[in-house]
C-alpha cells in the first residue's frame, strides 16, 4: 500500500511537506501540489480516512435524513447540497429510514453532522430532543426546535403572491395547495393566503390536496375552476355559473402542483395569462421550462443549498480549519455549536445575506431566509367578463 512516505521520496521533499500539500494547505506552492498530486495519484495513494479522523476529530461525512424522493424540488435541493459539500470536501450520507433509525446509523459512523428536512411525521417533532451528540441542523421549522436551523419565510412568499395579484387587478384568487393532512409549512402558507385575503377585504377560495404531486394538483384546479363531474350534472346555465365564479388566478404550492394545474388549464382550453394568471411557491430553475414559463415566489434553491452547506461547516469547524467541539450533550451544545451568531453576538450570514433575511431567537438558532418574487409573464391583469373581477 502506498504511503505519504513514498510519495515524498518520489517527490524529492520531506513527509510534511507531502502532508500539507494533499490537505491543499496554502502553506506550500501551487507547482508543488499539483506535483505531489499527480505522483499520488500515478502511484495509487489512498488517503487512511481512519487515521485522519484520529487527528482531526471528524469523519468528513454528513448525515441527511430525507423524507421524500417523490417532489421535484426538495429532490434539486439535496441535489446542490450534496455539490456544496462535496466541493468542501465533505460526503453526504442520506438516509429515508425513519428517524431514530437514521440517528442510530449516523452516530455509529459518527458523521461530523446531520442535516435532517422537517417531515410531516408529527414524531419528528414530539420525540426531540433526539438521542445523539452529533450536531443537528434542521431545514425548516426555524425557530420551533431546539436545534439549529435554515428556514425559508414561507408566509411572506405567500404574501407577495397575493399583493402582486391584487395589484394587476384580480379579486378572485384561489389557492391550491391547502394540506388535507398534517403539515406545518404547508399550514404556514395557507394560514397567510388566509390571512393576507382577508385585510384585503377579499373571499378565500382554497383546495385540499393529499399530497403536493401534480396529480393532486389537476383534480385540484379541476374543481376550483368549476368542472363537475358526470354525477353532478350540468347544463349550460350552470356552465355559464361556473365560469362567472372561475378565480382568475391560482397561487400554487408547489412546483409539483403547478405541473397538474397546467394540464387542466390546457384542458380546458385556458390561456395563460389572459383567462388566468397563475404563480406557484418554488423558486426553481424548473419553473422558467414549463410551458408557459411560470412566475415563482420563495427563496432561489440554489440560496438554499449555499445557506445549509455553510451552516453545516460552522458547525462542524471546518469553516476556519478548527477541530469539532468535544462531544457534549446535544441538549446544552446545540445552541453554541451549531449558533449563526458571531462573537459579537451579531447574525453570522452567507455571502449573499440579503435585507429581510431575519435570526429567530426562539428554540434552536434559525436563519430566515427572505424570498423574492420572479416575474414570468404567467400573470396578467384580469380578462374582463362585463363585471369587475
Amino acid at each position: 500500500m502506498t504511503t505519504i512516505k513514498d510519495i515524498a521520496r518520489v517527490a524529492g521533499v520531506s513527509f510534511s511537506t507531502v502532508s500539507k500539500a494533499l490537505r491543499d494547505s496554502p502553506l506550500v506552492q501551487e507547482a508543488t501540489k499539483a506535483k505531489i498530486r499527480r505522483i499520488a495519484e500515478e502511484l495509487g495513494y489512498q488517503p487512511n480516512n481512519a487515521a485522519r479522523r484520529l487527528v482531526s476529530r471528524r469523519s468528513g461525512a454528513v448525515g441527511v435524513v430525507w423524507p421524500s424522493v417523490e417532489r421535484v424540488t426538495p429532490s434539486i435541493l439535496i441535489t446542490l447540497i450534496n455539490e456544496e459539500l462535496e466541493q468542501r470536501g465533505y460526503t453526504t450520507l442520506l438516509s429515508m429510514n425513519r428517524i431514530d433509525s437514521a440517528l442510530e446509523v449516523f452516530n455509529r459512523f459518527q458523521t461530523d453532522a446531520i442535516l435532517i428536512f422537517y417531515d410531516r411525521d408529527a414524531t419528528f417533532v414530539e420525540r426531540m430532543p433526539y438521542p445523539t451528540r452529533i450536531p443537528v441542523l434542521y431545514y425548516g421549522l426555524g425557530g420551533q426546535t431546539p436545534y439549529a436551523a435554515v428556514d425559508v419565510m414561507r408566509d411572506q412568499a405567500i404574501r407577495l403572491a397575493v399583493r402582486h395579484l391584487y395589484d394587476l387587478g384580480h379579486r378572485r384568487i384561489a389557492y391550491l395547495g391547502a394540506p388535507a393532512y398534517r403539515d406545518l409549512l404547508q399550514q404556514e402558507k395557507l394560514t397567510a393566503y388566509e390571512q393576507e385575503l382577508a385585510a384585503l377585504g377579499l373571499p378565500a377560495q382554497s383546495v385540499p390536496v393529499h399530497s403536493l404531486e401534480s396529480h393532486d394538483g389537476y383534480l385540484a384546479a379541476m374543481q376550483v375552476l368549476g368542472v363537475h363531474s358526470p354525477a353532478e350534472g350540468s347544463d349550460a346555465s350552470g356552465a355559464g355559473s361556473a365560469a362567472a365564479a372561475r378565480p382568475s388566478a391560482i397561487i400554487s404550492g408547489s412546483y409539483d402542483l403547478t405541473r397538474g394545474i397546467l394540464r387542466a388549464a390546457a384542458e380546458l382550453e385556458l390561456d395563460i395569462p389572459v383567462q388566468l394568471s397563475l404563480i406557484s411557491y418554488d423558486h426553481i430553475p424548473r419553473m422558467a421550462e414549463l410551458q408557459p414559463p411560470i412566475s415563482a415566489v420563495g427563496v432561489d434553491v440554489r440560496r438554499i443549498a449555499r445557506t445549509i452547506a455553510a451552516q453545516l461547516m460552522r458547525m462542524t469547524g471546518a469553516e476556519d480549519g478548527g477541530a469539532r467541539a468535544p462531544d457534549a450533550p446535544h441538549e446544552a451544545a446545540s445552541a453554541a455549536d451549531a449558533s449563526v451568531r458571531s462573537d459579537e453576538g451579531g447574525a453570522v450570514w452567507p455571502a449573499d445575506a440579503r435585507d429581510g433575511d431575519s435570526e429567530a431567537g426562539a428554540g434552536g438558532a434559525s436563519l430566515q431566509l427572505a424570498p423574492e418574487l420572479v416575474d414570468r409573464g404567467s400573470t396578467a391583469p384580469p380578462e374582463r367578463r362585463g363585471r369587475a373581477t
